[in-house]
């Protein structure tokens, strides 16, 4: 199994994402409440300079480290002695795992959350959210990423694999794309989808603290963080700080990170967790 050239990779992504933002204005799955245009190109600016960043400190170190890793068998892998696709099959599991525990962090660690509200603050969710992150968030996933690796022992060609596949399943599950319910049920069960997704982006805080997964849905059934019976139309994508548009210009977002202890979660509509009548199910609403 080996992944695609970096250009080739490239072009997949971006026809996923062009195919994603026609197919979500067709078959949208919520009402967005914002310009769309303006709204893609926002986001598209934020993920330029996150792209630049991750040019300058991670290209040059993650795939390197990977080689090193290999050449010296550093990390659990090389000590396995797996078949090669099984190893790779092994890695990719192992670094999207362990991306969970990064994404949890990033809700939990103070630090980490003043960088990651900017992803969510956009008041609608689609394709172009995938790729909203501030560059300051990219740069501190840099020492992270090169120890999941390291400490995993995963191949070049894993880490390029699971790459491909991560970058193609975030822009899935964060589009504003309405599959046939029935069908959403069945994929949720293997992979995180917009519908569970867009409850992760909900403007309740104990929504907001479900759903941390990014490719495979396997790790929140794990931890006990599945929520997947919030109804779409009940959701309001965003944080309640944060509901100004006016608030949420690019230079604003930008600026976020740097904000004087803003309360992201005051008390709102009863407050910041919203309870569910009846309890939480494992059953995907509509």
């Amino acid at each position: 199994m080996t992944p695609p050239p970096a250009l080739t990779a490239g072009a997949i992504v971006a026809g996923v994402f062009l195919v994603l933002l026609i197919l979500e204005i067709a078959r949208p799955l919520r009402a967005s409440v914002s310009s769309k245009p303006r709204r893609v190109a926002r986001n598209l600016g934020l993920s330029g300079l996150s792209a630049a960043a991750l040019s300058v400190l991670q290209a040059p170190l993650l795939l390197p480290a990977a080689q090193w890793s290999e050449a010296h068998r550093v990390g659990l892998l090389h000590h396995l002695e797996l078949p090669a696709a099984a190893e790779i099959a092994v890695a990719a599991l192992l670094l999207d795992y362990t991306l969970w525990h990064w994404h949890w962090l990033t809700h939990r660690v103070p630090l980490l959350w003043r960088f990651h509200v900017v992803h969510h603050v956009d008041l609608d969710l689609d394709a172009s959210t995938a790729l909203r992150f501030h560059f300051g968030e990219m740069m501190l996933s840099v020492p992270y990423r090169l120890l999941q690796v390291v400490v995993i022992g995963a191949s070049p060609r894993a880490v390029a694999l699971w790459q491909l596949l991560l970058l193609v399943s975030i822009l899935f599950h964060h589009s504003n794309l309405r599959l046939p319910a029935g069908l959403e049920r069945v994929l949720v069960r293997l992979v995180v989808t917009p519908r569970m997704h867009g409850i992760h982006h909900s403007d309740y805080e104990n929504e907001t603290n479900s759903n941390w997964s990014s490719l495979l849905s396997v790790w929140d059934y794990l931890h006990g963080t599945l929520l997947l019976s919030v109804p779409q139309r009940d959701i309001a994508v965003g944080v309640p700080a944060y509901r100004d548009p006016a608030g949420l210009t690019f230079a604003k977002v930008l600026a976020l990170p740097w904000r004087k202890g803003k309360d992201d979660w005051p008390d709102a509509q009863g407050g910041p967790r919203r309870r569910h009548h009846p309890p939480p199910t494992n059953r995907l609403a509509d």
